[in-house]
């Protein structure tokens, strides 16, 4: 049986990934790392075990992983996109000195390590269509700097010293659970919310920008996959592009519209978050991941609209 610790647990992707890790292989079994102010609340809580994990403390992460004899670490301790270029050097400290932290604990106790990328590891000189697994990474942000930085390190622990390290490149993640955290692909979560609350929305992302989206369940979903893969399989390892949908605010207007005809939405740009989603690419082509670990996603866009607005329905 595994035993797993979630670093960054209470976080966007955290709090679902660490409820769904403790479905499938059981409660006791999975640590809900946290940080002051972030502590588990609810179900999150009161599931399983949870400990005071901050990823730049690392006696307090060694602490933890050597008291529940740990073997597979889910970091997802970072900032989101926007956030970063307001804290750069938090950013780096969280995403590079942390991940280092987190490595040597690894090195050290015999674990093998997730820690996701994202498209925003790629730049403006990247391919935007179809963008290869392996192809020019020239990001802006210094979120995508500290991605780029991330796999690298990851690469360099898993051949210097073996440490079984994995990794996706997740684009936006769209969930009806977390609210969104300061992202540039936020609007595609809010858009929803204002659907459901029966207001206007104004997007803040210009018509025809394209950007790779994923549903909460396929991202979950890819995570647990790729760490359960057969090693000898992975010519990649951090990290692999993984691809569910692409589309411009045009055309998540539209699905939602078809749903709740009265919505209406209107654009008033947001400088940062428009340069940044215009650095990124259109689609991803995730070919590696499908040949190598058995990659596939299970929504769409129009699967995944009738299922946020219900949810959030219900939700709200």
């Amino acid at each position: 049986m595994k035993q797993i610790f979630v670093i960054g647990a209470s976080g966007q992707i955290g709090s679902e990934l660490t409820m769904e890790l403790r479905h499938r292989y059981g409660g006791n079994n999975v640590v809900a790392g946290y940080i002051n102010g972030a502590e588990p609340k609810g179900v999150l809580r009161d599931s399983g075990p949870m400990e005071l994990a901050d990823i730049t403390d690392p006696v307090a992460l060694a602490r933890v992983v050597q008291k529940y004899k740990i073997d597979t670490i889910y970091n997802l301790a970072a900032l989101l996109s926007v956030v970063a270029e307001s804290k750069p050097r938090l950013a780096w400290h969280i995403g590079i000195d942390g991940l280092w932290n987190v490595l040597e604990v690894a090195r050290e106790n015999g674990c093998a390590v997730f820690t996701p990328s994202s498209i925003g590891s790629f730049g403006p000189e990247t391919p935007a269509q179809l963008t290869p697994q392996d192809t020019i990474q020239r990001p802006q942000t210094m979120y995508g700097i500290t991605k780029v930085s991330g796999e690298l390190l990851s690469d360099y622990y898993f051949r210097k010293y073996g440490v079984d390290t994995r990794a996706v490149r997740f684009p936006g993640i769209i969930s009806y659970t977390t609210p969104p955290g300061g992202g540039t692909t936020d609007y595609a979560v809010e858009i929803y919310y204002s659907a459901v609350r029966g207001e206007d929305f104004t997007c803040p992302i210009a018509a025809g920008t394209k950007m790779d989206m994923m549903y909460m369940p396929d991202a979950l979903h890819a995570a647990i996959s790729l760490m359960e893969a057969d090693p000898t399989r992975l010519i990649h390892r951090n990290a692999f592009n993984i691809a569910s949908m692409s589309f411009d605010p045009e055309e998540i207007y539209g699905t939602i519209k078809a749903l709740k005809p009265d919505f209406k939405m209107s654009y008033q740009v947001e400088t940062l978050k428009q340069s940044i989603a215009d650095s990124w690419p259109d689609f991803l082509d995730d070919s590696s991941a499908r040949q190598e670990w058995d990659w596939e996603p299970h929504y769409d866009l129009q699967r995944m609209s009738k299922d946020m607005l219900e949810k959030l329905a219900e939700k709200l």
